[in-house]
């Protein structure tokens, strides 16, 4: 009874609070029409010139391959490493491949193309989405390592420690699976003949870039994220992190590009801070791309509450193994501190293990114990 009457309360806040929301979102978009129309823009042109060149060639050529027998010979040949290591299906490492090194959101739009097409089951296919969906070396590397911070070895370092962190999470969820085998239907890769596949997703990834972009500015102009801060800031002040860096963090959980852009221009002390805060980003990848993954997977039966608990262990992974490889990798400390030397000639920067970078690797070390607990099957379901 408590159940039944806690998701009516949810249905009735969900037709009263969403209406609400798209009405004062309409409202804003009138009174900040000059900001909203630039950052449209903005917006419409990142995914021109950035996204669309950037994805769209992967997003083609994974359907071309989908067509050959590419996907069924790669899973006859790593079934043997992706069903002890994850236990998933051998095709599950086209997905993880593909997601890796195209980036966001190629990974989920394979593993829903499997799931419609019986390659894998449901809870094969949940885990699958949490740690196949990455960002790609592309932007990695190329935009936040030598773009934004001008210093190729920490793109590198960034894409390691993420490549580390999804394979982290696979394994993990791996102790949370269900055998429902009896519930996979006949199995039988049949991508789209076209590429109108293609052309839909990159035109719906568009379509978040340009809305996120308006409802960053909008919150700007609201002040709405300065209040956030003000909010987190508690949260902050216990890990030691600077509090410039709250407006940048909650703006790259909502968009992670600009939030990511907004990281790497605070000036701090220990410039460890802004890169573990760029891996977290890149690990989780933002409500705009939890929401791209939510539009891809509604064509079938697969849930996102697994993919959004995934991406944030993977995040909160990915600044733990980024914080420890420039404590003890000499060799990147020293090519960091020369590449950050100029911004001030009165400050060092020194890689270090203390303070925030202390309670956050003890943080990651209890959410590890907490998901084998956790994992450890009962009694109960063994004798089921």
């Amino acid at each position: 009874m408590k159940s039944k009457k806690f998701n009516i309360i949810l249905i009735s806040l969900k037709n009263t609070i969403i209406p609400i929301i798209l009405c004062s979102f309409m409202i804003f978009l009138i009174l900040f029409s000059t900001s909203n129309i630039i950052a449209a823009k903005n917006g419409l042109e990142l995914w021109a010139t950035t996204v669309v060149p950037s994805l769209f060639p992967f997003l083609f050529a994974t359907e071309l391959l989908g067509k050959t027998k590419f996907v069924q010979y790669l899973g006859k040949t790593l079934n043997k490493i992706m069903r002890p290591l994850f236990n998933v299906p051998g095709e599950g490492s086209f997905a993880f491949i593909m997601g890796l090194i195209s980036g966001y959101p190629v990974g989920a739009k394979i593993v829903t193309d499997f799931r419609n097409n019986g390659i894998c089951t449901k809870d094969e296919g949940n885990r699958m989405l949490a740690f196949t969906n990455n960002s790609g070396p592309l932007f990695i590397i190329g935009t936040v390592g030598i773009g934004l911070f001008a210093n190729k070895s920490i793109g590198l370092l960034l894409f390691i420690t993420h490549f580390m962190a999804c394979i982290t999470v696979g394994v993990i969820f791996k102790f949370f699976s269900k055998n429902d085998l009896q519930n996979l239907p006949h199995s039988s890769y049949k991508p789209s003949v076209s590429s109108s596949n293609s052309i839909s997703t990159i035109l719906m990834i568009g379509s978040y870039v340009v809305i996120f972009s308006v409802v960053i500015s909008i919150l700007n102009q609201l002040h709405i994220l300065d209040l956030f801060s003000v909010v987190i800031s508690p949260l902050l002040g216990f890990f030691n992190i600077n509090l410039s860096f709250a407006v940048p963090i909650l703006s790259g959980i909502i968009e992670l590009t600009n939030g990511i852009n907004l990281v790497s221009l605070v000036h701090v002390k220990d410039i460890s801070t802004n890169i573990a805060i760029c891996a977290f980003l890149l690990g989780f990848g933002g409500i705009s791309v939890c929401l791209q993954v939510y539009s891809i997977i509604s064509k079938s039966d697969l849930s996102i509450k697994k993919y959004i608990i995934g991406k944030f262990f993977q995040g909160v992974f990915a600044s733990i193994y980024t914080l420890l490889a420039l404590k003890y990798i000499p060799i990147l400390n020293l090519d960091i501190k020369a590449t950050f030397a100029p911004i001030s000639t009165c400050v060092t920067y020194p890689i270090s293990i203390l303070g925030f970078n202390n309670y956050f690797v003890l943080f990651g070390v209890l959410c590890i114990i907490v998901c084998f607990v956790f994992s450890i099957p009962s009694k109960k379901s063994n004798n089921c």
